[in-house]
């Protein structure tokens, strides 16, 4: 069918310039597989080479021109017929004519612009790729080849530690304090629970690491949770004074830095998750907001970050100077994980109770809407925020 124009008389191949030198990456698929792609930075050259190899020696390929694109895209999963593009970036090869002979046309995108990290979630794909295409009149020869892209950020000039107290009223007070609320993606979580007041049969009490991922926008807003890791940090009752350590290495698990409203389509938060379960299987639980970073190599430090990194990347949660300045603290008088308060400054917080024996109730906070422990041992139940010093607020002795 090839004399009639029908078919493919032609193969495309795409090769990096430097590529064996280049730094791999591993990215998630769809499938929840792992590939590995050539890693590349923001303001970072594209350079390489399209080869176009005749699949018939001797035979002539006649085309409308060649060319090479660099595209940045978001894909919405609900929405796959639509592709949000954010850079598009062509480079005509050829012009029109035939080829009777294999041929190589070089190319290079200089110091791109890339202000988004590649990212694979639960209901969004952000993906940068090159497309060789050798336009026919029929059919087009297309070749597409993805590459990962990581963006980097700089230590934050503000990093406040976060301390809370929360608890249900005469019943358990608790206060929880972690050394920092900004981490980079190979960093360690130290922190302390302090028990102040200890009137229930407490079984055991983990720490969570939750991905919240939010797609969409108004009606059509998805939000999926994820629950990365789990501890147990303490088993058995415990007594008033008691303080229990929490240490948690970032380095062992699939994460990526916090990203918000990005390109306008999803954001990426990331919490810790305090849980404690009674003798009768209920659980109380408090969320709080952590910021990640990822941190750039020792060896970019100078060049790659002073040099080829010139462009901050403002959708990264406290990547520019207001954002890390701003903390997560809560305010003691409205309750809200979103409120800021000083550095240091002690707070009274709430716990959220599940109990399968309370039917469901509106929740004043929306802060501790849909928070729900995502873990596999979860109960289907309802949760009922209990404030401190409330005398509208329901009390659950066991």
């Amino acid at each position: 069918m090839n004399f009639l124009g029908f078919g493919q008389s032609a193969d495309l191949d795409i090769v990096f310039d430097g590529a064996d030198k280049r730094k791999m990456a591993e990215i998630k698929t769809e499938d929840g597989k792992k590939e590995k792609y050539l890693l590349y930075y923001d303001g970072e050259t594209v350079s390489g080479k399209v080869n176009v190899t005749l699949k018939k020696p001797g035979s002539k390929l006649e085309h409308q021109g060649i060319k090479i694109e660099l595209i940045g895209q978001i894909e919405l999963y609900y929405d796959r017929g639509n592709h949000h593009e954010f850079l598009s970036l062509v480079k005509e090869l050829a012009r029109p004519g035939d080829l009777i002979q294999n041929s190589s046309y070089p190319f290079e995108f200089a110091n791109v612009e890339k202000p988004y990290e590649v990212y694979v979630g639960s209901n969004v794909r952000l993906r940068y790729f090159l497309r060789a295409t050798v336009v026919r009149r029929l059919s087009d020869i297309i070749r597409e080849v993805d590459i990962a892209v990581h963006t980097l950020c700089s230590y934050p000039e503000v990093n406040s530690p976060i301390k809370m107290e929360v608890g249900i009223e005469d019943c358990l007070h608790i206060e929880f304090e972690y050394n920092k609320s900004k981490y980079h993606l190979k960093d360690v979580i130290v922190g302390k629970i302090y028990f102040l007041l200890v009137r229930i049969k407490i079984k055991h009490m983990e720490i969570a690491i939750i991905k919240r991922e939010t797609t969409g926008s108004g009606p059509n807003t998805f939000t999926e949770n994820e629950t990365i890791a789990k501890y147990e940090i303490m088993d058995g009752a415990p007594v008033r004074g008691e303080s229990i350590p929490i240490r948690v290495f970032l380095a062992g698990y699939d994460l990526t830095p916090a990203m918000r409203d990005i390109n306008k389509k999803f954001s990426v938060k990331y919490f810790l998750n305090l849980v404690l379960m009674d003798t009768e299987d209920r659980r109380y639980f408090k969320q709080q907001e952590i910021t990640l970073w990822r941190k750039a190599e020792k060896s970019r430090k100078s060049s790659a970050v002073a040099q080829n990194n010139p462009h901050v990347p403002s959708h990264l949660v406290g990547s520019d100077g207001d954002m890390m300045s701003k903390t997560h603290q809560n305010d003691g008088n409205q309750n809200l994980d979103t409120s800021p308060a000083p550095p240091m400054d002690p707070t009274v917080g709430l716990f959220t109770q599940e109990s399968p024996q309370n039917e469901t109730k509106p929740l004043e906070s929306p802060t501790f809407h849909g928070e729900n422990d995502n873990s596999e041992e979860a109960h289907s139940t309802n949760d009922l925020p209990l404030p401190l010093d409330s005398p509208d607020s329901t009390e659950q002795n066991p």
